[in-house]
């Protein structure tokens, strides 16, 4: 029993049963019951033994298969990465989150799309109002109906976006 049996092996469990009952019985068990019952659980403790035994040398054999195999840990962690990223992107709530994004961007897309036309627009529009050589000075810009209407536009786009994200 050599680096397998991590200190859990028969005789220190039945002992430390022993002794943790300090030689009395619990009430309703005789001495007969007592005894079979540690031989029972110093069988079933061997079996444990042995099944830690098989399932290390197991665990050795399918290793050394990796290894004429040509699988080193690396590939394997590699392989369980793919296998994972491909469970995830087959599951409802990938498939969910991926979907409630692509709306959101087409949304965003679409608000963007639409401000910068009217930018376009109330650009053209300021420039046919004032002649070429005329600079606008700020707070009359900002006074201008074409400035106001743009405003508007952008505030409305800020509370559908801030709107329609609060609904993910």
């Amino acid at each position: 029993m050599d680096s397998v049996n991590n200190g859990f092996g028969s005789a220190r469990m039945t002992g430390s049963m022993e002794g943790a009952t300090g030689g009395t019985l619990p009430p309703g068990l005789t001495e007969e019951e007592a005894e079979e019952l540690r031989v029972e659980l110093t069988k079933v403790e061997d079996e444990i033994q042995t099944l830690r035994q098989v399932l290390a040398a197991k665990e050795r054999h399918a290793g050394d298969i990796k290894r004429q195999l040509g699988i080193s840990p690396l590939n394997e962690i590699k392989q369980n990465i793919s296998k994972g990223w491909q469970d995830v992107q087959s599951s409802n709530a990938y498939k969910k989150t991926q979907e409630t994004l692509s709306q959101a961007g087409q949304v965003t897309s679409a608000a963007l799309s639409s401000m910068g036309a009217a930018i376009s627009e109330r650009i053209g529009t300021m420039r046919l109002g004032y002649s070429v050589h005329h600079s606008l000075s700020m707070p009359s810009m900002r006074s201008s109906p074409s400035f106001r209407s743009f405003e508007d536009r952008v505030g409305s786009l800020r509370v559908t976006c801030l709107s329609y994200l609060c609904l993910l």
